[in-house]
């Protein structure tokens, strides 16, 4: 854990092969990182702009577009597991996620069959696997939890959609009959990326919807007390030049949480972050807030919807983007 005390881990929202080799061993070795997350994004960026991929991706001639593209990410994420497997060895985290083909976000059946297979192949006790938070993807997620499997549900921007998984994961594990570790991951900066202008355009303080929103889905998450599941932030990277690097990890220290962020933003807090709980915020402040929004007549059930359809669309064109180029 980054602090033992409030149960509060940072894992790094960065897969690249070079990276895993060097500079992820010595942040878990320094204990800043316990744990990392991966996306469709993440690994279109690291196989189309990194030389460390090329030798494999040369001896796989006779495969398909997406059984490369497995190979690839399969080989980075059991990589990854066996480099935090001693920390998953002793309880802290040590997992590493993966993210079933976007394209399957509205078929459980599917979902849930690759899910299974992945974590099959991968072999390791330490994998996550990751189902976006739709209609099918809540029945996937009760179902893979069902049979023991980690899962990390993700593009979480509504409180609904946070106890749709919390209940899912509740009924796996009941069928399971332990605990099975999983983490529904709440995305934060995004909202602000999409309203600050015009907050600040009506004299409303910028850079707070995200965090607001995101304290309200962290206090039902706990209230649930889902046993083995916990809130992961994500989407923590600052855009915003006014804003400290470490912003949206500082603001949202939270006990029993993780927040999943890119390197340099982990890095920047481990140096200059203040460690002081900042979850959960005062009812009152957060309900002021989103009066003044909607006063000017921004309707957030609509924001968070559009945030929640652009994070699918935007994994399914880099899935895409990775498939067109191998």
């Amino acid at each position: 854990m980054y602090r033992e005390e409030l149960k509060f881990s940072l894992w790094a929202d960065f897969i690249e092969r070079d990276y895993l080799d060097k500079e992820f061993k010595q942040l878990i070795e320094n204990k800043i990182i316990n744990g990392a997350t991966s996306n469709p994004a993440i690994f279109k960026n690291a196989i189309l702009n990194s030389s460390a991929y090329k030798a494999q991706l040369s001896s796989l001639d006779e495969l398909s577009p997406k059984e490369k593209y497995e190979a690839v990410a399969i080989y980075d994420i059991q990589k990854a597991a066996d480099i935090l497997k001693p920390l998953f060895d002793k309880g802290d985290d040590g997992y590493v996620s993966i993210e079933v083909d976007p394209f399957l976000c509205d078929d459980t059946e599917a979902t849930v069959a690759e899910g299974k297979r992945l974590f099959k192949v991968i072999n390791r006790q330490n994998v996550m696997i990751k189902v976006p938070a739709t209609e099918a993807g809540y029945s996937a997620m009760r179902e893979l939890s069902a049979v023991g499997i980690p899962v990390n549900a993700t593009l979480i921007f509504k409180k609904s959609q946070a106890i749709n998984c919390a209940e899912a994961f509740k009924k796996g594990i009941q069928s399971y009959g332990k605990s099975v570790d999983t983490v529904i991951s709440i995305f934060v900066s995004r909202i602000d990326r999409a309203l600050d202008t015009i907050l600040a355009a009506n004299g409303i303080q910028t850079a707070l919807t995200g965090i607001y929103n995101t304290s309200v889905i962290y206090e039902e998450i706990e209230s649930m007390n889902v046993q083995g599941c916990r809130a992961l932030f994500a989407s923590t990277g600052v855009k915003d030049d006014a804003l400290p690097p470490y912003y949206y990890i500082e603001k949202l220290l939270a006990y029993n949480s993780i927040n999943t962020a890119p390197v340099d933003t982990i890095k920047a807090f481990h140096i200059h972050g203040i460690n002081k709980k900042a979850l959960p915020i005062d009812k009152s402040v957060i309900n002021e807030h989103f009066t003044q929004i909607k006063k000017i007549g921004i309707n957030m059930d609509e924001v968070l919807q559009k945030q929640i359809d652009d994070g699918l669309e935007a994994f399914k064109e880099a899935f895409q983007e990775i498939l067109e180029s191998l």
